[in-house]
């Protein structure tokens, strides 16, 4: 965690109930909104007992309410600051990023209709294994041994988790239930992933003025352009059949409504721990989320997981966790040569 300097003992209790505020926030928001996610995909609905197949509508609900968030909150940055137009990006500059960010998320919803939340969860937490190989492969970037044993472990974790056989009762819980192609999905949506992350930085790069507002507005206009074509572009789209099906089942309107919400609230509380002890401490709070999210799926929405498989959980995020200890390693030793003599 970042170190800034404070004003005494008050000072440092502030900066306690601060983070404390933002860990509640980030949990409870992405906890809950795990839980409406894996309602979303195995509920059926209603006396006729379907189900919500349409699972990429989600992102355009969730590019609408974040896209709106985000311009109420740089008009009331912007009226509290006295500036009336952002220096950042212009928003045309987001189009790329945008259709990575509008595929990647929906090969990543979609997946749930193929293998779990908790396999799902920990697909996706393996970010660090493509990075790693794009980095060596394709730009000859040279990484430590502990840096390759937290990948070890991910990897290993990951695929050990992937080999071994579903319970039954939350296989029946699947629509379509099928893992080569749920975890393929998964990687597919970390790739689009790397791509729409690699391409914030070099904005950010280009436009030091970017503030996270921005980027948030960009992404979730173009997201919101791109998802309105592709879902209701032609006649049968999916996005009337997901309209259409919310007529017919409100609770399933509600619990997308919700599951929207949940996205806004939390990357508010991920910008405000960004911004105020740092990218580590944010990595460190959304990992240990998604261990709990696992827990939390595994005890309360009936995705019972064997000894063997949390063992694979537990190889997992010993993995991150050292990655984690190794970033802060990293930034001790960089502050301490900032630190004039």
């Amino acid at each position: 965690m970042e170190a800034h300097g404070g004003g005494g003992g008050s000072g440092s209790l502030r900066r306690v109930l601060v983070l404390a505020f933002c860990v509640a926030g980030i949990w409870s928001a992405y906890i809950y909104q795990g839980v409406l996610q894996e309602t979303l995909s195995t509920k059926r609905f209603g006396s006729d007992g379907k189900r919500f197949e349409q699972l990429a509508f989600l992102n355009l609900a969730q590019n609408v309410v974040c896209l709106i968030w985000s311009y109420m909150m740089i008009k009331i940055w912007s009226t509290r600051s006295g500036s009336s137009s952002s220096m950042g990006a212009p928003w045309w500059t987001y189009w790329s990023p945008g259709i990575t960010n509008t595929i990647g998320p929906a090969l990543g919803i979609e997946a749930l209709k193929y293998i779990s939340y908790p396999a799902q969860v920990l697909a996706k937490s393996s970010k660090m294994i493509p990075v790693m190989l794009m980095g060596s492969l394709v730009y000859g970037i040279r990484y430590t041994l502990p840096e390759y044993l937290c990948t070890f472990l991910v990897a290993g974790g990951v695929s050990t988790f992937a080999l071994m056989k579903t319970s039954s009762k939350t296989i029946n819980k699947l629509a379509h239930p099928n893992a080569p192609l749920g975890y393929g999905l998964c990687f597919l949506n970390l790739a689009f992933d790397g791509f729409t992350n690699a391409t914030q930085d070099s904005l950010k790069g280009r436009y030091p003025k970017t503030s996270a507002w921005d980027i948030m507005l960009g992404m979730n206009l173009w997201g919101t352009i791109y998802n309105l074509i592709y879902m209701f572009g032609w006649p049968h789209g999916i996005g009337y059949e997901a309209i259409e099906f919310c007529k017919h089942h409100p609770e399933a309107a509600w619990d997308i409504f919700l599951y929207c919400l949940c996205g806004a609230v939390g990357q508010n509380f991920i910008f405000l721990t960004i911004s105020r002890f740092g990218s580590l401490a944010n990595t460190t709070i959304t990992t240990t989320r998604k261990f709990v999210s696992i827990v939390v799926s595994s005890v309360l929405s009936g995705n019972p997981l064997s000894a063997k498989q949390w063992g694979c959980v537990v190889m997992v995020f010993s993995g991150l966790s050292y990655q984690i200890y190794l970033k802060w390693r990293k930034l001790q030793k960089l502050q301490k040569k900032r630190k004039p003599l």
